[in-house]
């Protein structure tokens, strides 16, 4: 993992950290989109994952280099061969985290740089949403790998 961050509430800047809980609860704990509900359910976006192979081809197709937080995801990871498949489990850790789908850019993506929004669109280069299967600790140099 070479990028971890959270954003505490909507519209806010991205916050990188170090390391972080993950929980089934919370997501990556103190980022607002990981709740559970009150009820207990949660969404399938408790934690998104971004690629770094991913980000390189929208950043050659806008022919710039960007910050990964731009993608406002919680997750930035580097050599994860992750099928674009719903179910696949990650593991980091003891974190399991299970892909409930494709985290589809949206038109939010253009007010961190024009043209990042169709940039993202092809191929799930917008990430990952995941839920969380089993919590733990993350920091960054931790190995990421499907199961």
């Amino acid at each position: 993992m070479i990028g971890l961050a959270r954003r505490r509430v909507p519209r806010a800047a991205m916050e990188t950290l170090s390391d972080s809980a993950i929980t089934t609860a919370q997501g990556v704990v103190g980022d607002y989109r990981g709740k559970a509900k009150p009820d207990g359910r949660v969404t399938r976006r408790q934690v998104s994952l971004l690629r770094r192979e991913d980000w390189t081809l929208a950043e050659a197709e806008l022919a710039c280099a960007l910050p990964w937080t731009h993608r406002r995801a919680n997750l930035f990871v580097e050599g994860l061969d992750l099928p674009r498949v719903a179910g696949t489990i990650v593991a980091i850790g003891d974190v399991r985290l299970a892909v409930s789908g494709e985290c589809d850019p949206c038109r939010r993506m253009d007010e961190q740089h024009p043209g990042l929004w169709p940039a993202l669109v092809p191929d799930w280069r917008g990430g990952y949403l995941m839920t969380v299967i089993a919590g733990g600790h993350v920091r960054l140099g931790d190995a990421v790998r499907t199961l």
